[in-house]
């Protein structure tokens, strides 16, 4: 499949498309890209052929990304936090008819998988930030505000059942570390009490041990049949 006709993919076959990052955190500043994360549904039938539709393409809008509908259900179930959070963006773009459907099966997708995820994602990120805190003498600030941004949206998931994405409520303090302001051990103090409060609620944590995976599936193929027909 060329490349042209990949990109056709995400504008004829755009099933969700919603705005993520800081403008979807409410986060944003005056200099905040547009985010946006989309899903597109490809024709069962370009899978008879030797090459595949791709699982994901980027563009063809600047700050834009896009997962085959397969692949997005695939990265969900497994609690992928950057695919979780298109599914509850307050800020959509596009949907259709599957795109709804989707929507409507959100909380199949749901687990205490997430537990596990959301903390080894930012474990594994953070000991970056700490290494670059050793070789440089300062990490990425940004980058250290989405990871604590990502594990008050995971303790809020484990401990309610819903992923937060607007955090707005906890603006100033983590634009405050954006710029430097915070302190390193007050970061690191804020990260184990998150994390330990996330730890605290999993056993009472009203996610189910596992996603329905037969739900989404039964939509998967739904989904492709339809193409087949039309």
């Amino acid at each position: 499949m060329t490349p042209h006709a990949s990109l056709d993919l995400v504008r004829d076959h755009t099933v969700l498309s919603v705005v993520v990052g800081s403008r979807a955190y409410g986060l944003a500043t005056e200099d905040s890209d547009v985010d946006r994360r989309g899903v597109f549904a490809a024709p069962a039938p370009l899978y008879w052929r030797f090459a595949k539709p791709p699982t994901h393409l980027d563009g063809p809008l600047p700050e834009q990304f896009s997962w085959e509908f397969e692949r997005f259900c695939e990265l969900a179930l497994a609690a992928n936090p950057t695919v979780l959070e298109c599914l509850w963006s307050p800020l959509v773009e596009r949907v259709t008819h599957v795109g709804e459907e989707l929507l409507a099966v959100r909380e199949a997708f749901l687990s205490r998988h997430a537990h596990r995820t959301f903390i080894r994602y930012a474990d594994a990120q953070f000991r970056k930030s700490q290494a670059d805190l050793r070789n440089v003498g300062r990490p990425r600030w940004k980058h250290v505000m989405h990871l604590l941004r990502l594990l008050e949206c995971g303790a809020h998931l484990v401990k309610h059942g819903v992923p937060l994405v607007d955090v707005s409520a906890r603006r100033d303090r983590l634009l405050a570390v954006r710029r430097g302001e915070v302190g390193w051990d007050e970061i690191e103090a804020w990260r184990s009490a998150v994390t330990a409060d996330m730890d605290e609620a999993l056993d009472r944590s009203p996610l189910p041990a596992d996603p329905d995976r037969g739900r989404v599936e039964d939509l998967l193929v739904s989904v492709r049949r339809r193409s087949v027909d039309q």
